[in-house]
């Protein structure tokens, strides 16, 4: 009996580990049609992961509006390369902001010399600057992705100096010699790609490089088919993390009964390719010059610098902040289209 009872317990304690690990979550959950009936086009929500989504994607309040008229900032403070445009009010306004936003704890010696504050000695301000260039440019150029919502540096920090998702080329762990000296990029149960094994770093080619995001091909054998088993499955793993950063679903932007038609997909499919394209546009012009201003604890294991994918603003929602308009309080960050 004793031996049974024994047996038993094992048997119940695997099971349960069995669970945990498959990602297994206990009902009730809610689930949400997106399509006709049918095709599988539903969206399942765990209500209790959304409160603590709901908790951590709250967009802080709006600083009171500044005063009205004054001199311009680029009269007043020496070696202001961006934000030249604003007056002295607005500027001291948004720099209040961004201080709250990225280096809450830290405050203004974060990015200034306290002696100088006009200098460029530290080299987060630097970086700084070039935010402030590509937030701008986001907002007046990348409206097919933002709306009119737009983003601050609130949207990616939220009270961090450095935003909570980023990424760098991942060289995988350091392999035995012989046939196990090269795994090609996968085979490793990594999270940025669901614990699968399939390529464990999808941002490189797709973020920073420009390789065709595709599954299967555009035209039936014999001929070209356009996409390779290897790009396939790479393909896969930068779906599996849009969902995940989105929280959502395949069906959120894919018709479930032909995934790769873009007449059968839904608008949100096309709001997620300007995305895509707006991440590849932030890495290359803003993020991946600032390499020689990092110092080299800043970098990556192979000396490349923090670059953005879809979790750095949207961190587990659909909209980040749930769609709240920052944007409309803090119209200093609208600045010129390119």
């Amino acid at each position: 009996m004793k031996l049974t009872v024994s047996l038993s317990a094992v048997v119940i304690a695997l099971l349960g580990i069995a669970v945990a690990a498959s990602g297994w979550v206990r009902p009730p959950l809610d689930s949400i049609q997106l399509g006709f009936r049918g095709l599988g086009m539903e969206e399942i929500v765990n209500p209790r992961a959304e409160a603590k989504l709901e908790a951590e994607n709250q967009a802080p309040e709006a600083l009171d509006p500044p005063e009205p008229g004054g001199p311009s900032a680029a009269s007043v403070y020496e070696n202001l390369q961006v934000l030249g445009d604003l007056s002295q009010n607005e500027f001291d306004r948004l720099m209040l902001a961004i201080t709250e936003w990225v280096a809450p704890e830290e405050g203004c010696l974060y990015c200034h010399n306290d002696e100088n504050l006009a200098a460029d000695d530290v080299y987060t301000k630097v970086v700084a600057r070039k935010m402030i260039e590509m937030t701008r440019h986001i907002n007046s150029d990348w409206t097919n992705h933002v709306g009119e919502v737009g983003v601050t540096c609130y949207t990616c920090h939220r009270g961090n100096p450095v935003p909570k998702n980023t990424w760098t080329e991942d060289p995988g762990p350091k392999q035995a010699s012989g046939m196990s000296a090269s795994l090609k990029g996968q085979n490793i149960a990594s999270s940025t790609v669901g614990v699968t094994s399939l390529p464990y770093d999808p941002f490189t080619a797709y973020l920073a490089r420009k390789d065709e995001i595709r599954v299967i091909g555009n035209q039936a054998l014999p001929g070209k088919p356009g996409a390779s088993i290897q790009q396939t499955e790479a393909t896969y793993g930068l779906m599996i993390h849009m969902s995940d950063a989105l929280g959502v679903n395949c069906t959120l932007c894919h018709n479930s009964r032909s995934f790769f038609s873009w007449d059968q997909s839904s608008p949100q499919r096309t709001t997620a390719w300007y995305g895509l394209n707006m991440v590849k546009d932030l890495n290359a012009k803003y993020l991946d010059p600032l390499k020689p201003v990092f110092p080299a604890e800043r970098l990556g294991p192979l000396g490349d610098v923090k670059k953005t994918n879809c979790a750095t603003c949207h961190n587990g929602v659909q909209k980040p902040l749930y769609g709240a308009n920052m944007l409309k309080d803090f119209l200093e960050l609208k600045g010129a289209s390119n």
